[in-house]
Parts: C-alpha cells; structure tokens; sequence
C-alpha cells in the first residue's frame, strides 16, 4: 500500500529506452527564448535579453537530469471468484529513474462484468468512487505522481456480476518529467483474465440412480455384495465371513446361513451441455438469465451434489467442438469442473456433430445422461431421441427462459413466436413419447420426480426376458 523500490521483474527492456519526447511547452519555451534573443541583438535591446534568460535559464534547470527509461506497469486481480463476490485488484505503476515523474496518466479497461465501484492511490488520500454521468470508474484517466526509483499501487475495488473468465485491463501509463517539458510514449500492459466461476444454488435429488456401476459409493444396486441393503438368506458358502451368519434361522435349519446383502456402488453422471443456441439476456447475478446461465449453474449445482455423494461425473458439449471431461470423484473434480465451464460458449453450427466426436457409442450404458438443452434446434431433439434409443438412460432438462418475449421490431413477430411455441410443445411431447422425459429447471428437487420414474423404467423387467 505504499511506495517502495523498483523489483527487478519491472526492469525495463534494453529496446524501450528510448520513447520520451518534448511536449508543446518545450516548443513554446525554446521558441519565446530565441525570439527574444534574436530580436534583443538585432534591436540592440539588452532588456529582451534578460527578459529572455528566465525562460532559458528554466528550460535548462529542467532538462538537466533527462529520464532514459520508460514507466513500467503491471496489473494483476485476484481469480477464483464467485458470481457476485468483491472484485480486488491492482494496478503497480514504477519509475527505474532517479527522477521524479512530475505526473502519471493511468488509463484502464474492464469488462462490462467487472463493476470496479472504488479506485484507491496507495500511500495517498486520493480515492474515486462510484461511476457519475454514467461512465464507469476505471473508463476514466487517473493521475498520479511518482517518485524516483519507487512504486505507486492503485487499487481496484468492485464486484464480479457473472460467472467466466473477464478482461481486466489492458492498462495504459503515460508519464511527464523534467517539470512537464518531456512526456513518455503510452507504455501498456495487457488484460489479465479473471477467472469467475458460477453461483450454484441449494440442488438436492434423490438417492436413486438407474444403474450403479462402481464399486463401492452410496447408492443401493441389485447386485449381491458387501452393502448395508439386505437381500435375504440362504445357505453358507465357502467365503462368506462369520459375521454374516444368521444363527436362529441356522439352529432352525440345523445347518448354517448367512444373511445376504446387496453392494452399495457408485454412479456415473454424463452432464451434456446443448452449446448450439443462445436466448435471452443475461443480467448478470441477481438479474434475468441467458439460457447459457441457466446451463452452466445448473450443470455446476448437479455436479456438486454427485460429487459430493461420492459418484463419477464427466462432462460433454454438444456442438462442433465437442468438448469433454473424463469421469473422476472428488473435490478437486469438482474444481476441475468448474474451470472446465468457464470455457462454455455458444457455437452455433449449420452442420451435425461428428458422432466420431460426439456419439451414443462414446458414453457408458450404465450412466446416467443429464442433457441441459433449451430445446432450440431440431439436432438437439434428435440427438436426445438417439440416446433413448441406444438404451441409455436419459433425462432432458429445459433452460429455455420463462420470460422469453418475441421482437417487437416486426408486425408478424408475436404471430410467429405463438407458432413456434406450438411446434416446440409438440417437440416436446414427441420427446416423452420416445421415452425422454423433459423437466424444466427449477433448482432444488428439480429431478425428483423424472429420476424416480427411470429408476422403475430401469428396474422394471424387459419385454423377451425370462
């Protein structure tokens, strides 16, 4: 928070030595001076010649300690923050020379979803808060002085309004010395990347899954093994450990029997995010949701609680570059999670997925598939209706936004989002009739139901079997 020495990681490059050149006062004193001069000795008047002597007399004093290098500048912010979480960062402006900069014009950058609300000049009381006029606080130049050889830190004091990775900067110093008669060419450092991830809300669902896999994890399966889910008796076998011996039924029977139970396994959970289209505006946090927004802190609150409860989860974009991230479990998954969603964009596309990038053949028979679609584009429904096709278990979940309003710039505009809404209705019901059912987000509990119902379409026998 105060000034300090130059550390050597400012040190300015041999190649940048050179960029000072004289502002429009040098001029005006080097010309005022000559005329002066001139017309002292061609008028044979001593007086203009003293008159003159102030001006160069000055010029010189000033430009005698001239500065070489040029100012250094640096921005760093902190990353890792959360939707709605306080924007800090700072901006180190430092002078390599021996001479005071007379002044420092710092001007900076920001992303419309970095709202810096406070800008604080370390080691002086120079603070500038909120926006006024309705230009933003860092839009507007900053100046300062710095010392010889020292640091000045400007610090940057906001708030992240939406989850992604958002430019801070770039930064722009322009410096003054020999008292304002020399001015350094602008020296700009480059945007830093502020790394925000999504605001998940409270999400809860039901224990059951359709088909546990794993080996060990929370969730009951129909396979025999060491769980806490009793399947009933039978007779003792080599292997089975004393502790499971049931001794009434055994004195009963007059022969020994253990008690059988069932394995408690884990899950696979493939979230698959619909990238094709994008509607709706985004507010930022605390305002209206873009179906991006509603995706990806849906997709953050899903995988939180399985990973929480101890499942394996993968994530997969469906669109052109088809995106993925392997199955794993564990805290740090879930921060791996994360990053992996600051990189969600729309990739709207005229052509179909590659199913050698994207394909029913590429995902486990026993997972789960959560699909985050707003059910814009007749490739995703196909899509969700090949999945159900090749036996997986598939739950679609709407994030198409509630308060979608057609344009009003054309007369026909509210005619044809009426026929649009029907034929996305009738999408729909085709959809459930192929076995897919479609929820619409609304946070926690929100799968409840359609999970329920493919944990008995899961369990229930299948046509042909014995």
């Amino acid at each position: 928070m105060t000034s300090s020495t130059v550390p050597p990681h400012l040190a300015q490059p041999p190649e940048q030595t050179a960029g000072w050149t004289p502002t429009w006062a040098l001029g005006r004193a080097v010309l005022l001076t000559g005329l002066l001069l001139i017309a002292g000795v061609l008028f044979g008047r001593v007086d203009l010649v003293v008159l003159a002597a102030p001006f160069a007399i000055g010029t010189a004093y000033a430009l005698r300690r001239r500065p070489a290098a040029l100012p250094q500048v640096q921005i760093a912010a902190e990353g890792n923050q959360v939707e709605g979480g306080e924007l800090s960062g700072q901006v180190t402006i430092g002078n390599p020379e021996s001479v005071d900069y007379d002044l420092a014009l710092l001007q900076s950058r920001a992303s419309r979803w970095l709202q810096v609300e406070r800008v604080t000049i370390a080691g002086t009381a120079a603070t500038r808060a909120a926006s006024h006029g309705g230009q933003p606080v860092v839009d507007r130049p900053l100046a300062t002085t710095v010392p010889a050889d020292a640091l000045v830190e400007v610090d940057l004091y906001g708030t992240v309004r939406r989850w992604g990775r958002h430019p801070l900067g770039p930064v722009g110093v322009q410096a003054c010395a020999a008292l304002g008669l020399l001015v350094s060419r602008p020296v700009v450092a480059e945007a830093v990347p502020v790394s925000t991830y999504p605001v998940t809300e409270p999400f809860d669902a039901v224990e059951a899954m359709p088909r546990a896999a794993g080996l060990v994890g929370a969730h009951h399966s129909r396979r025999p093994g060491e769980g806490g889910e009793l399947a009933g008796v039978r007779v003792f076998a080599p292997g089975d450990r004393l502790r499971r011996v049931d001794w009434r039924v055994s004195l009963r029977a007059r022969q020994l029997h253990v008690a059988a139970t069932l394995s408690d396994r884990d899950a696979e959970v493939v979230l698959l995010l619909d990238v094709l289209a994008e509607a709706g505006r985004s507010g930022g946090v605390g305002g209206t949701a873009s179906v991006l927004d509603t995706t990806v802190r849906a997709a953050a609150a899903i995988a939180e609680h399985y990973l929480h409860r101890g499942d394996r989860v993968s994530m997969l974009e469906y669109g052109p570059a088809g995106r993925r991230l392997r199955p794993a479990t564990g805290r740090r998954h879930y921060l791996t999670v994360l990053e992996w969603l600051l990189d969600v964009h729309p990739q709207p596309s005229p052509h179909e997925p590659y199913d050698s990038v994207f394909g029913p053949q590429l995902l486990s028979s026993d997972a789960l598939v959560v699909v985050l679609t707003p059910l814009l584009d007749e490739r995703s429904a196909q899509m969700l209706a090949r999945l159900a096709w090749s036996g997986r278990f598939v739950v679609a979940v709407d994030t198409l936004p509630d308060d979608l309003a057609p344009s009003r710039e054309r007369r026909w505009s509210e005619v044809a989002h009426r026929l649009w809404r029907l034929d996305r209705d009738t999408m729909l019901c085709q959809l459930r009739e192929h076995g897919v059912p479609v929820v619409r987000w609304a946070g926690a509990g929100s799968l409840d139901e359609v999970l329920r119902d493919v944990v008995r379409l899961a369990a229930a026998p299948r046509a042909g079997a014995r």
